[in-house]
């Protein structure tokens, strides 16, 4: 009966789902790696907190321009969602759909685009962007 209970001991301790009482649990760590290269940083202020953007070889006619400025380059967008400062845009073709995340890059600033995804409009896998942003210019 002894080595039973000895046996069933650890199986019982991994069923506990919580923290040990007295114990403290481990500090988060936060990386403080720089951002990745194709990434740059706006200025933030105390009230604004300023996105991140993207700078990838090819995007260089997506990044940075408005709404207007899109529909120009692409047409319409099928999709604009508006929320808060920040917006989304997407448009799409047989080859692609690209979606635009535009926010404001300086407080009270117009929003303007500073990442674009993009996949594949029959299974939704990633594709090239910079492929995408080709194929879906007017």
């Amino acid at each position: 009966m002894r080595k039973a209970v000895l046996f069933l001991l650890p199986l019982l301790g991994a069923c506990a789902t919580g923290p040990v009482p007295g114990s403290t649990p481990p500090a988060r760590q936060t990386p403080s790696a720089p951002p990745p290269q194709d990434v740059r940083v706006a200025p933030s202020t105390q009230e604004f907190r300023a996105p991140r953007v993207m700078n990838v070889p090819g995007l260089e006619g997506v990044i940075g321009r408005t709404e207007t400025a899109l529909a120009n380059l692409f047409g319409a967008p099928r999709l604009n969602v508006t929320e808060g400062d920040a917006k989304k845009l997407q448009f799409a073709g047989e080859a692609c759909v690209l979606d635009v995340y535009l926010y404001p890059l300086r407080p009270g600033g117009e929003p303007s685009a500073t990442y674009v995804d993009a996949r594949r409009a029959s299974d939704g896998l990633d594709v090239d962007r910079a492929a995408c942003v080709r194929a879906l210019r007017r």
